[in-house]
């Protein structure tokens, strides 16, 4: 079983996007292919239109009173292709494993545990470096770095490649990386050029195929749907399932590595007492004090503190209510649906500190929040309502 963390802290790079339709490609191909959503956005999850109660937070998750097994909480997407989903509150297990011994190898002790019969295990890792990426990288023994051809998206590349390096010799976990060239415009000389730099930085760790500029992905996400379903005869169709095959070629060089692994851990096993006595333990629960640092400070920098806020509106006359902010893109989607009791509408959310913008959608109208007297203007002329969250440092 190949597991495979699809990952960059940069988000917009088609890092969501190639990892559901590079799932449904190896499904296409005839492998028996798990999706895990482990972005507290939850993009995968809605980009395949899937509602669930349970998601990937209740299996690493020891503090909900929802505790679940990862085979109970996944759903099926298609022939070969399932999906274990993800929700808004897996952003708090940051804050949950905090000082927690092992902390980097919750979701490796999932998977290590999970009897299955899957061929890929395909992983869409959170736009950061936090505590689920580096879960995600001790899981997986492969990564796929998609980039586009332009500067920005090759910013904090080498910083992510330092933790992969880092997970490598600290856990004496070794993690082969590979860069996929997204959103490719072929109209463009500066694409070309930006992919011989690519090319000349990278050389054996760039994918052979790349993956175009395609406006049929996106309307596929639009419509809850991969690819294959979408339009299988587009030009983002035929990128993915290229990708697919080149992966699958490497399954038959990959046996060997494997089996060489399998005979160094024989030989460990043989050693005489002595010897393993003078070697040096390497225990997986134990991260490195240089991993440990570089983790505490890409935190410190890109992962801001949670709390909880709950959102009311009293409209018992309204049939249907959304909140809307800054936080979730303005989107009017079934996650930000809200639930009503006793006439009033509520909805809880985990955001992090600092400063939102949100607005309620009541029955197809945009309004502010009257209850709320923080406000100010936005670019279209209307009122958007201000709220301050504040966190516990």
């Amino acid at each position: 079983m190949r597991i495979i963390s699809v990952t960059n802290q940069k988000g917009g790079c088609g890092k969501t996007t190639t990892a559901i339709n590079l799932s449904a490609a190896l499904a296409a191909n005839n492998r028996k292919v798990l999706l895990i959503d482990l972005d507290p956005q939850a993009h995968a999850t809605l980009g395949l239109n899937v509602e669930t109660d349970l998601s990937i937070y209740n299996v690493l998750s020891k503090l909900t009173n929802k505790k679940a097994e990862l085979k109970s909480i996944i759903q099926n997407i298609d022939t070969n292709f399932d999906i274990a989903p993800s929700s808004i509150v897996l952003g708090t297990i940051e804050q949950e494993l905090a000082g927690e011994i092992g902390r980097e190898c919750r979701l490796w002790d999932v998977l290590n545990n999970f009897k299955s019969e899957y061929d890929y295990i395909i992983i869409d890792c959170p736009p950061n470096l936090g505590i689920l990426t580096i879960n995600a990288i001790r899981a997986s023994k492969e990564i796929i770095i998609p980039v586009e051809a332009s500067r920005f998206s090759l910013e904090g590349l080498s910083q992510l490649i330092s933790i992969v390096n880092l997970v490598r010799d600290r856990l004496k976990h070794f993690v082969n990386f590979r860069v996929l060239v997204v959103n490719f415009d072929s109209r463009l000389r500066h694409s070309f050029k930006m992919l011989d730099w690519i090319k000349s930085d990278f050389k054996e760790k760039l994918f052979s195929n790349i993956i175009h500029v395609n406006v049929k992905l996106k309307e596929a996400q639009n419509h809850g749907a991969h690819i294959f379903h979408f339009d299988k005869y587009c030009r983002g169709a035929k990128d993915y399932f290229s990708l697919s095959r080149e992966l699958i070629v490497q399954e038959k060089d990959l046996k060997i590595p494997e089996a060489k692994e399998q005979e160094v851990k024989i030989q460990e096993l043989t050693k005489p007492q002595e010897a393993k006595k003078a070697l040096p333990l390497a225990v997986p629960s134990e991260i490195s004090a240089a991993l440990e640092t570089k983790m505490k400070e890409i935190l410190k920098e890109k992962m801001p503190l949670f709390n909880e806020v709950v959102f009311s509106l009293p409209a018992p006359e309204a049939k249907e209510v959304y909140l809307v902010g800054d936080f979730n893109n303005w989107q009017v989607d079934k996650m930000a649906l809200m639930e009503k009791e006793n006439g009033a509408w509520k909805k809880k959310m985990i955001l992090p500190g600092g400063r939102h913008h949100y607005r309620f959608v009541v029955d197809g109208k945009w309004t502010e929040d009257s209850y709320n007297p923080m406000q100010e203007t936005n670019p279209f002329g209307s009122m958007d309502s201000v709220i301050e969250v504040s966190v516990k440092k």
